[in-house]
């Protein structure tokens, strides 16, 4: 089935990249990709899925936060 995806140029450009040191196309790239994230959410439920999003981490802005800042009291 042909879709359409909007992808921003930065990512456009490093995937295409990417396809290209890998002998590949960008189609087998983003199959491989989407087939990665999908098998890595039907085989993890529950507990483990969380622990996995633990150990990943979570983008909190980019702001690092001083050690008096964490303990501070309001």
């Amino acid at each position: 089935m042909k879709t359409t995806i909007d992808l921003p140029p930065q990512i456009l450009q490093r995937a295409k990249i990417l396809a290209t040191r890998k002998r590949s196309t960008l189609k087998d790239l983003v199959i491989a990709g989407l087939d990665h994230m999908l098998s890595l959410e039907t085989e993890h439920t529950g507990s483990e899925a969380a622990l996995i999003r633990l150990r990943k981490g979570f983008h909190l802005g980019n702001q690092p936060l001083s050690r008096e800042k964490a303990h501070a009291r309001r």
